[in-house]
């Protein structure tokens, strides 16, 4: 065990955040901390590290552990390059080997006994440098260099004139490099494009063998190196054993579990309560005396909590009240060449139809941004088609006036809704009550993020353009936007390093690198599988053939496209019956609470007659489980 927090209790003020939490972390584990925004993932990072004080509670790290934190605010030293900076991570290591070096020129002027010692002393420094990895820690930290996405070129840019994103780069690669044995991540991917998160994973799969805790928004991050998912959920913690998604499962079938356990035992506190009524009623010693002994056995029960639901979910649904032509944008030939004649990127060719769900992906400078300006603006190269407005969605989620409400940013920008309307609309997104007054600069990321979107959805657009959509939303959040997407019967364009959300919304992936444009017709899974099929072929080419480009094949793109469709329709299928299994087990519910009413108990025919109308509905329940379970299977 590295670390075991018990019982960690936090309040601020009259708001309790964190309500007896209690977990473990194992040497050389790997656990997610996960819990909607505001749950209290970084209080409980804060209080572990020591910056914040528990109310109670006790923290207890393994004897000489040492524990590091990946901050915004980490210590660089300004005047170092990026490649110094890492490599002063092995500043021993230097000492050792010029120790080494020196030895090796005394050794050459020696004889005799100083010559033995001295060798004695040179094999105990090389066989202890050679223990540390001391022969690789220069190709280490180019490794880590090139995996977090610097080049070579870069190596030697001062820390001074670095970007924050950057910033925050060399600083992951030299806790990655120290290797402490406690490592707390909060949203490490944030900075980094697709191929260093894939680097990011596979290193720490491969080759980082510490403990860390990660909070994350990335699920396919958490999926690929999670071990463990520790959830803070109404200020309480619950652990699961495997990554994100065995940790959906396992928290629905719990769920499920409680939520019987829960409703079995308050049929039986009524059925013991009404027994005792009954005794009562009878007014006589025997009887009391029976009824008072019941009481105190229904005193003695452990009654359970009725088990928390998860917060109320966005209710979005983004429907264009105008539909474009099928033709929505054709990008011919787009080239960026900045004014000093450096060019960003050049042969950019995108098409899209209505109705597709395109992703734009590369890495972090190749332009992504840029060419979303050009079409946002206005370039010769951009081909908009009939009756596309487009909606556009920035990832820096500014507003013209932070002293604004809520409200009054809705109302400002559609004059014409009604106060109702507007209360709707916010209600839809999950701002209710006095909460529509919140001042727009006091909002969080997340907060900040509903309100862009529910501007979107009352906006007559039918092309969105999404920068970075799901940046700053809570796990929960980022699913409600997948599922409208889906749905979305417009047209969508979309930056993201979200490869969860790529993989559940995307049709049509579009590859940018300097040199053009590169298409993939199908999700985030299918651009994988097709960019190891392309690598397999061109380690087995001979030397100067060509390669084959990505599948446009119109027949998969089409297959592809069909399959997407079932299984929205199946999705579609399993959430109505949900809700049909939901209603069928309402009305048994209500009809239990019928046949125990003393005017239905006491009639034969009315008793009878409740009692058949619950048969037909367990029956219509038996079907529906059927029928779901077999949704579930296809």
């Amino acid at each position: 065990m590295i670390i075991s927090c018990k019982d960690i209790q936090k309040s601020f003020g009259a708001t309790t955040v964190l309500r007896g939490v209690s977990f473990m972390v194992e040497e050389k584990e790997k656990m997610a901390l996960v819990g909607v925004n505001g749950a209290g993932k970084t209080t409980l990072f804060k209080i572990v590290l020591g910056e914040l004080a528990a109310d109670s509670g006790e923290i207890a790290l393994k004897k000489g552990a040492r524990m590091a934190y990946l901050s915004q605010h980490m210590d660089l030293a300004a005047e170092n390059t990026i490649y110094d900076e890492l490599l002063s991570v092995f500043d021993h290591l230097a000492d050792m080997e010029a120790d080494i070096r020196r030895m090796e020129a005394e050794m050459a002027a020696l004889t005799g006994d100083a010559l033995e010692r001295l060798m004695e002393k040179y094999t105990r420094l090389t066989k202890e440098f050679e223990d540390n990895r001391g022969y690789e820690y220069k190709s280490r930290v180019r490794g880590v260099l090139a995996g977090l996405g610097f080049n070579e070129v870069e190596h030697t840019l001062e820390i001074a004139k670095l970007s924050g994103g950057q910033k925050t780069r060399v600083a992951l690669g030299k806790l990655l490099l120290e290797e402490p044995d406690l490592l707390l991540l909060d949203e490490p991917t944030n900075h980094l494009d697709i191929a260093a998160i894939t680097w990011l994973e596979d290193y720490f799969l491969r080759e980082y063998e510490k403990a860390v805790i990660i909070i994350s928004h990335d699920r396919y991050f958490l999926d690929k190196v999670a071990k463990k998912v520790v959830e803070i959920e109404h200020g309480k913690a619950k652990s699961y054993r495997g990554n994100y998604s065995s940790f959906l499962e396992q928290k629905a079938r719990d769920f499920e579990i409680e939520m019987h356990q829960y409703t079995s035992q308050q049929k039986e506190i009524a059925k013991q309560m009404e027994s005792i009524r009954l005794l009562r009623s009878f007014n006589r010693e025997k009887s009391i005396r029976r009824a008072r002994s019941k009481e105190k056995q229904l005193a003695k029960i452990d009654r359970k909590d009725r088990p928390q639901n998860a917060p109320d979910k966005m209710r979005l649904k983004l429907v264009p009240t105008m539909q474009s032509g099928n033709d929505v944008l054709t990008i011919r030939n787009a080239k960026k060449t900045f004014d000093d004649g450096y060019t960003l990127f050049e042969n950019m060719n995108i098409e899209i139809k209505r109705g597709e769900k395109v992703a734009l992906i590369g890495e972090n400078g190749v332009g992504k941004t840029t060419l979303f300006s050009m079409l946002r603006n206005g370039d010769e190269a951009v081909t908009l088609g009939t009756n596309v407005k487009i909606g556009y969605y920035d990832q820096e989620l500014k507003f013209d006036n932070a002293e604004k409400s809520i409200f009054q940013e809705i109302s400002d920008t559609y004059p014409r809704m009604k106060n109702l309307e507007i209360r709707n609309a916010l209600a839809s997104f999950l701002f209710m009550g006095d909460e529509i007054d919140k001042k727009l600069g006091t909002l969080s990321g997340g907060e900040r993020g509903r309100v862009a979107l529910c501007k979107l959805m009352l906006s007559d657009i039918n092309f969105l353009l999404l920068d970075e959509p799901t940046n700053h939303l809570d796990l929960f959040s980022k699913e409600i936007l997948e599922n409208a997407l889906i749905d979305y019967e417009g047209t969508a364009l979309y930056i993201s390093h979200d490869r969860y959300f790529i993989n559940n919304t995307a049709e049509k992936i579009y590859e940018l690198k300097k040199e053009g444009s590169a298409v993939y017709l199908g999700n985030y899974d299918y651009y994988i599988d097709k960019k190891a099929e392309i690598s397999t072929m061109a380690d087995i080419a001979p030397a100067g053939a060509a390669l084959i480009r990505p599948n446009t094949n119109k027949d998969d793109y089409l297959r592809n496209k069909e399959e997407a469709a079932i299984a929205r329709k199946n999705k579609a299928r399993i959430e109505k019956l949900e809700m049909q299994i939901e209603e069928a087990e309402a009305a048994i519910a209500s009809l239990d609470e019928e046949l125990a009413k003393d005017e239905i108990a006491t009639d034969a025919t009315k008793a009878q007659e409740v009692y058949l109308m619950k048969a037909a509905q367990e029956e219509k329940l038996a079907a529906l489980l059927e029928e779901w379970e077999k949704c579930q299977m296809d």
